[in-house]
């Protein structure tokens, strides 16, 4: 693939202030795209752009699960860097807790982060790509949303969400020249991975080896997936080559989902 594949394509990236987030900004900005960094920390934004090769990136602070603020900050993209053309819906949460202590709270935070927020940004994007004729939107879902895991139903019932959510608009703007994906990672090495490992140390007592062996246990490969093998699969599916693949849920995750 030409390091500038993208090159001229305005590419928006949520949850880009760390992890999965930022290294897709950093993959996408490698082949040329200009990004927007969508989040609600705009200092850790503008850390992260500043890491970006080329020029033109910029950065807006927004809360996806709230509708006014993701029309101000496409807004505001729009704006800067022009029509958007390329979306990656990556901004998420984890939290856990068995199924009869799972909070309405908790369930409505899971619903609204994960899956609303992917919602209210698709819609927000979505128009431009089809003036433009062409388009690429991305969700970062989770194995979570391929099979279940124990303990965290509302997350993963959210991720399961964001499967149907892709599944259902890429057949309706199929004719459109956009196509809509979603690549599901399974544990990777990032800020929600380290927060697990902790809370089953404070709740067990184990190890932080121990526990993290455990995760890394349920990956046929033995091994935790890194955020640059998650920002590659997206790069892909945002270029030419991968024009003729919508609806697929694709699991990025040593072979834990087939």
């Amino acid at each position: 693939m030409s390091s500038l594949s993208l090159s001229g394509q305005h590419a928006l990236v949520t949850g880009a202030a760390r992890g999965i987030g930022a290294e897709i900004a950093r993959t996408l900005a490698r082949d040329g795209a200009v990004l927007t960094l969508l989040g609600r920390d705009a200092d850790a934004l503008q850390r992260v752009a500043a890491t970006l090769d080329g020029g033109g990136h910029g950065v807006v602070a927004a809360d996806v699960a709230d509708p006014e603020a993701v029309a101000a900050a496409f807004a505001t993209a729009r704006s800067a860097r022009g029509p958007i053309d390329i979306l990656v819906n990556n901004a998420g949460a984890a939290e856990s807790a068995p199924f009869l202590k799972t909070s309405v709270a908790l369930w409505q935070r899971m619903l609204s982060v994960n899956l609303t927020g992917s919602f209210l940004c698709a819609q927000a994007a979505l128009p431009d790509m089809l003036a433009r004729g062409a388009g690429r939107i991305v969700n970062i879902a989770s194995t979570a949303g391929q099979k279940g895991y124990a303990y965290v139903t509302a997350y993963t019932a959210a991720k399961h969400g964001v499967i149907g959510l892709t599944r259902a608009l890429a057949l309706e703007v199929a004719r459109k020249g956009i196509t809509v994906n979603a690549v599901c990672p399974g544990y990777t090495d990032t800020d929600i991975l380290r927060d697990s490992v902790a809370n089953v140390v404070g709740k067990t007592g184990r190890s932080e080896a121990d526990a993290l062996a455990e995760f890394s246990s349920v990956n046929p490969q033995k091994r935790i997936v890194q955020p640059a093998e998650v920002a590659d699969a997206v790069r892909w599916l945002c270029g030419p080559a991968a024009a003729a693949v919508t609806g697929q849920s694709i699991s990025v995750s040593g072979g834990e989902v087939t």
